[in-house]
């Protein structure tokens, strides 16, 4: 077996793609492998552990809102979790990811990879603050590794004010995070375990009202 199918078969039962949706995923895995030795899109020591690290961690986002058909992810890079979404809801109707990436390496592989797998997925080659305002049918929101929570509230307060939910992965400083966001933002919030990482968190804000005075 080689490193990077470790755990494949668990993830995809447990995601209970169909068949199709299985090879498109391995399409992306194949990929993003090819892809790193010269874009550097993911921790080194994180590819070995593709499946379990990075596509379970994805697709336990789509288990949270099953209805959700209009997703906005923010800071792509590597497509996680927002190309792997979009893989995984290729078949459903309706379904569709809108991916924002500023950097243009980076954008190529995303933009390349949606159109081999048949990713339910739009590219933004932009800047977050200057394309916002245009995903006012968002229903979820999401973002990985990205930036701080009180930054990524500052981001997308108007989709949140509109009805749009956020899910944010987050790891072990997720506390503080919280803390720190408190201090400036009104906003509803719930700490989902992961599934992928024991000390890590989902936070799914639900509402935000505005900024503190």
């Amino acid at each position: 077996m080689k490193t990077s199918a470790v755990g494949r078969d668990a993830v995809l039962r447990q995601a209970g793609v169909s068949r199709e949706t299985a090879e498109a995923l391995d399409l992306y895995v194949a990929q993003l492998t090819r892809w790193q030795s010269i874009k550097n899109l993911v921790g080194p020591s994180t590819l070995a552990e593709v499946w379990t690290r990075h596509v379970a961690d994805s697709l336990q986002l789509m288990a949270l809102a099953p209805d959700a058909t209009r997703w906005l992810d923010l800071g792509s890079g590597a497509g996680i979790p927002g190309l792997i979404l979009a893989i995984a809801g290729r078949d459903r109707p309706g379904f569709h990811v809108d991916l924002v990436e500023s950097n243009g390496r980076k954008g190529a592989f995303l933009q390349e990879t949606a159109r081999l797998t048949g990713a339910a997925a739009k590219i933004h080659v932009a800047r977050i603050e200057t394309v916002i305002g245009g995903f006012t049918e968002t229903q979820i929101v999401t973002a990985r590794a990205l930036a701080p929570l009180s930054q990524l509230l500052a981001w997308t307060a108007p989709l949140l004010k509109n009805g749009a939910t956020g899910l944010f992965p987050k790891g072990r400083d997720v506390l503080t995070e919280l803390t720190e966001a408190e201090e400036r933002w009104r906003f509803a919030a719930d700490l989902i375990p992961s599934r992928t990482d024991s000390d890590a968190r989902i936070v799914c804000i639900s509402s935000v009202s505005g900024l503190l005075p």
